[in-house]
This record gives C-alpha cells, structure tokens and sequence, in this order.
C-alpha cells in the first residue's frame, strides 16, 4: 500500500458517495475573459461566434445568458443577441455546470509575498475552471480564502496531480511570471511512484528520454510520434521497494502529459494513471486511488527582484 499524505482535514462522508453531492447549478462567481479573433470575420454577431466556438454548449444556453445579462465587455456594458461581432473585442461570460461535485481535499498556502502566492495543490482539484468544474478550483477556492480577486495562476498542474502551483498576486505582474514558465526558465522537480517488475535494481538509473509528442484522439490524449523531439525529461529513480519505486522528474520542455508520457516510454508507467497506457472511464474515478504524481519543487530567478526563489513541497510521495 502507498501511504500519501493530504490534508489534515477529517471528512467523516464516504469517499465513495461524495462525489455524488454538489450544487443544483453551480455558477462561477469569477468571469472568464475571452477575446474574437481577428481572423474570424464570418460572424454577423458575438452570439453567432460562442455558439460555433463553443458546441458542447447549447444555443439556448447562451440566450439565456446574453438575456440575463450574463455576457458583456470588460466596463461591464452588456452584449445581447443582436450584438456585432468586433474583431479584438474582449468580453467576459459566467461559467456554468449543472452540477458540480465536491472535491474532499484541501489546499494550502505555502509561502506568500506582496507580488506572488504559492499553493500547494490537492489531486483531483482543477487549477482553474474547466469542463465540469467552476467554483471547486484551486484559483477560485484562493480567490475566495483571500480576497485577492485578481490571483491568477502563471502555470498548470493536471487536475489529477497533486503539488506546487505559482500564483501571480496583480494583473500588472502577471506576464513577468508566466514567461519564465514559456521560456523554461523554472527548473521543476516532480515525484512519481511506478510499478517495477520482480528482482529490478533501478536505484539511481537515469534516463534521458526526448520524443515527439502530438495531440492523439480523443482530443484530450496525447501521444508520442515518429518525428523531431519536441519534448525533453529527465528521470532518476531514488528509491525502491519489492515491486514499486520512486522517481524523481525534471521536464525540460512543458508538453501537455509529458512527464506521464515519458515515464510510459521507458515502460514504468505512473502508478494510477487513468489515461496511460489505457484510458479508464472517469465516472469510475477513485479518490483513494490518486495518480502517483507530485510537483516538489519550483527554482527560479524572480523577474521582478532578481532574488533566487527556491520553494519545495512539504508533501513527498513515499513507497
């Protein structure tokens, strides 16, 4: 058995049931910003462009939402049904999910200054509002714990990973923060715990794995390819028991699943991965079983000070 450490926080509901429970309609309490291409000049109206950007949402459902006031600029002024598309127009709109489930798991607060917070990031808690999650993310769940309305987060974590993620405090900030992650210039470290195959001796191997990766189908899926490398990791494994080690990760690139991916092609698949190598139904999702995956440390040159910043997770990954 894998031993994880969470939060301290006692839930006393079966993990079996939570998930069932949530708000009758969740509504975000946070506008998400979008901007019109451009490009896209084939559109008579706003509303004509979110029903074709967004198909998984009815046409109805953004009625409902430009009557209700629920679609509008950034000063606030209102779009309705009738609205010209603007190229370079920036609108916000309210998220929203039928249903929303409860995540168990709590975040924490790491370290904090007047420009940055850093949070410690549960498994199974999104980093931001996506799909079918709209209040319970990390970013809202702060944003609400601080009062600070402008957080924004200058990097991702899979909903599924647990760890470190950077939090910029001030809009005027934020970009400064969010290039070092686009010009890799964040040295991360993450854990992961694999299954090893009997009599294995892996304690201190490393591997240099480079490949290509690609978007695969479904959509969500990536995928290695034949092809020049466009993805780069480091791994070395620091410690193993009978049938499981544990592994320490640095990406060198940031593809979507890489270190997943990676940890894959040299046939040590993550411990609880749901995608790889086999896509397993969501609904069957077990929170006691999390994806043995964990962002430990974040090293990096602060753009605004020039002070070195060095944070590491208190949480660890244990065999």
């Amino acid at each position: 058995m894998i031993a994880y450490r969470t939060s301290r926080r006692r839930y006393h509901l079966s993990l079996d049931i939570l998930p069932l429970f949530g708000q009758p309609m969740s509504i975000s309490k946070y506008p998400s910003k979008l901007t019109l291409p451009n490009s896209r000049t084939n559109f008579a109206t706003v509303y004509d462009y979110l029903v074709d950007k967004f198909p998984r949402i009815s046409a109805s459902v953004w009625q409902q939402r430009m009557l209700s006031g629920k679609v509008h600029q950034l000063d606030g002024s209102p779009l309705n049904l009738q609205s010209a598309y603007q190229p370079g127009l920036c609108l916000c709109y309210y998220r929203e999910v039928e249903q929303e489930a409860i995540i168990p798991f709590s975040e924490t607060i790491v370290f904090e200054d007047d420009e940055l917070l850093l949070a410690y990031k549960p498994h199974f808690l999104p980093v931001t509002p996506g799909g079918r999650y709209v209040n319970e993310c990390l970013q809202n769940r702060l944003r609400d714990r601080t009062g600070l309305h402008e957080l924004q987060a200058v990097h991702r974590l899979d909903r599924v990973t647990a760890g470190l993620v950077l939090f910029a405090k001030h809009a005027s900030n934020r970009h400064s923060y969010h290039q070092l992650f686009a010009d890799r210039l964040v040295d991360k470290r993450y854990q992961a715990i694999s299954r090893i195959p009997p009599n294995s001796h892996l304690v201190n191997q490393q591997w240099e794995v480079r490949n290509r990766i690609e978007h695969s189908e479904p959509r969500f899926l990536m995928s290695i390819v034949t092809g020049e490398a466009n993805s780069h990791s480091r791994i070395r494994c620091l410690a193993q028991s009978a049938d499981r080690a544990l592994f320490e990760l640095q990406p060198i690139t940031g593809r979507t699943h890489q270190l997943r991916l990676h940890m894959q092609s040299i046939g040590l698949p993550i411990l609880n991965d749901n995608l790889y190598p086999t896509l397993l139904d969501e609904r069957k999702e077990d929170y006691r079983s999390p994806l043995q995956l964990l962002s430990k440390r974040l090293r990096f040159t602060d753009p605004l000070s020039g002070d070195v910043r060095d944070f590491s997770c208190e949480h660890s990954l244990q065999l």
